[in-house]
């Protein structure tokens, strides 16, 4: 297999993991202004990602930093055509760090409300901008020859994109509000259970309706298939969480997202990000990638190095792995 298509898969990966784990604590952070009703509950909801919401961006700094090295032409021209919706999600993600580290500072309690708003509205906005990244990405944009982008800000803002968008705001909704049921106990986890449940069907039909747009546009039978898979885990995780398998529901939400992910990167491939103008100005793994030499070195880097990232990763999840509840908050 060439090094180009290795790294294509290895970013697909990356962005796997980090719309699987970011997605939850997005998810959780726009709930708690929808399901806590005090502040010793919105304390709970934040505690719940506490541990790990920051270990999560990490596969986000490596994928942009893999993207970088890798494809130097598809990194140069995301930046540059979707400057403004980028520069959005940087700004909400420091914002919502800020908030989590700043809240807990003070008691007065229009203090934490504003850093409440803070993290609502950090996460709803990279919720729904990385949606219309890559709904963007998939369909393609207006390349020149040059394969610089001609396009404006509106022209991000096309049907597919937007639905893209709300979908993936959705779908985090729902992942977050089973997570949350997954770590917490009492009033909060029903509350959790019943928010999963309407915010799910919601997300169920916007997650169908984008894959089937996606799928009935590329015409791969693999788009159709790994689709399907997605669609059909998403609802296998609505019904295990109106049984309260809270795990299997987790499982179920994860493997939809991972799902959506590996189609869009399906759907693309060999391309990284297809012209609307002319095919033939597409950005490929072929017109995009570094060198091989500098694919052979990231390669043996990623060997050495990954496998710890997901060692300290999976540890940090089992010692944090208990519930919690209004109990466990100290007055």
């Amino acid at each position: 297999m060439e090094l180009t298509t290795v790294w294509f898969i290895l970013i697909a990966f990356l962005f796997v993991g980090y719309f699987v784990l970011e997605g939850f604590d997005f998810g959780v952070g726009m709930l708690v202004g929808l399901l806590a009703k005090d502040e010793k509950e919105r304390r709970v909801l934040v505690n719940t990602i506490g541990p790990v919401w920051d270990g999560n961006e990490v596969w986000l700094i490596v994928g942009g930093g893999a993207l970088f090295a890798a494809f130097p032409e598809w990194y140069a021209t995301l930046f540059s055509g979707f400057y403004l919706p980028l520069f959005l999600i940087l700004v909400a993600l420091i914002i919502r760090g800020v908030a989590f580290e700043y809240r807990g500072l003070r008691e007065h309690q229009a203090w934490r409300d504003r850093w409440d708003w803070a993290i609502i509205v950090g996460s709803f906005l990279p919720a729904l901008l990385w949606g219309v990244a890559f709904a963007n990405i998939a369909r393609g944009v207006p390349l020149n020859e040059s394969h610089e982008y001609v396009g404006g800000f509106f022209n991000l803002l096309n049907p597919y994109a937007l639905l893209g968008g709300v979908m993936t705001t959705a779908v985090f909704l729902t992942h977050g509000a089973i997570f949350v049921a997954l770590k917490t106990v009492g009033d909060i986890r029903v509350r959790a259970h019943a928010f999963a449940q309407r915010v799910g069907v919601v997300a169920a039909l916007l997650a169908v309706a984008f894959i089937g747009w996606t799928a009935a546009r590329d015409g791969d039978p693999a788009v159709w298939i790994i689709g399907a898979v997605a669609a059909v885990a998403f609802l296998g995780a609505l019904a295990a969480s109106h049984a309260e398998r809270d795990g299997w529901a987790f499982v179920g939400t994860a493997v939809a997202i991972a799902g959506v992910v590996i189609m869009l990167f399906v759907s693309l491939f060999p391309d990284v990000m297809p012209s609307t103008l002319d095919p033939a100005f597409s950005l490929t793994t072929e017109n995009a990638s570094s060198t091989p030499y500098t694919l052979k070195i990231m390669t043996w880097v990623a060997v050495a190095f990954t496998p710890i990232v997901l060692i300290y990763q999976s540890w940090s999840y089992w010692v944090f792995r208990k519930r919690i509840g209004v109990q466990h908050i100290p007055a």
